[in-house]
């Protein structure tokens, strides 16, 4: 990248619009407060989705910034986590973030791959399935399981799409689509740990079911899964 091109990007970024400014202008954050910066499509057609689950993050306390897809892993500063939102264009990510030294958790299938937390082949290694309520829940153990109980969780209040993945050996797998035990809804991999083409994870890295609407579909377990999967991920190891 030119440095001209350096230059606007960072102009661009700085003219993003930062959820949570308000929440937390002239008052100091709540205890166990973090700071995310969210990977989205600022102009794409599910930005108000993106904005709910900035929003329900904000009321858990954290300070949400959303950044556009094109912003390079290197103007993002250093938050606690990076979120990558499946309303992303994949192709249009800049390179970097497999490498960057900061927790990560996507649902974006797509870029699974990229990130090596599964192989390269799709519909093989990732994909998505459209019409689901219910993942089996495999590890109750792991703290990503939100204390809920092994077997069958309604983790949508209608039908929606899900994500899903293949994960490298590395990865603790939290639960699976129900009726398909090969896919991983939900897989987390710790600091150090191996992910795919022996890549060792520089930091936590959490796969998430949600497709690019389905956030505001969650049901109650749905929620308390996603918030123990942000948490887990931001948790000073």
């Amino acid at each position: 990248m030119t440095s001209n091109a350096f230059s606007k990007r960072r102009r661009a970024l700085m003219k993003t619009p930062i959820i949570g400014a308000a929440l937390f202008s002239g008052t100091a954050r709540s205890q166990g407060a973090r700071d995310i910066a969210m990977l989205v499509q600022m102009n794409g057609p599910n930005i108000d989705v993106d904005r709910a689950a900035a929003a329900h993050l904000q009321t858990r306390g954290h300070a949400v910034r959303l950044v556009d897809q094109s912003v390079h892993p290197r103007e993002i500063g250093t938050p606690d986590l990076v979120i990558v939102s499946s309303t992303v264009s994949s192709k249009d990510v800049a390179p970097g973030w497999r490498t960057l030294a900061v927790p990560l958790l996507t649902w974006e299938n797509d870029l699974l791959d990229d990130f090596a937390m599964t192989g390269k082949r799709h519909d093989v290694d990732f994909g998505e399935t459209v019409k689901e309520r219910y993942l089996w829940l495999v590890n109750a153990p792991h703290a990503c399981s939100g204390g809920l109980a092994a077997g069958v969780a309604n983790v949508y209040r209608k039908q929606a799409a899900m994500s899903w993945g293949k994960r490298g050996l590395g990865a603790s797998i939290i639960a699976t689509i129900y009726g398909e035990p090969d896919k991983a809804a939900i897989f987390a991999y710790e600091k150090g740990t191996t992910m795919d083409y022996e890549s060792l994870a520089p930091a936590r890295r959490v796969m998430f079911f949600l497709g690019n609407d389905s956030f505001t579909h969650l049901s109650a377990d749905g929620l308390r899964l996603f918030d123990a999967a942000i948490d887990w991920a931001m948790q000073r190891a």
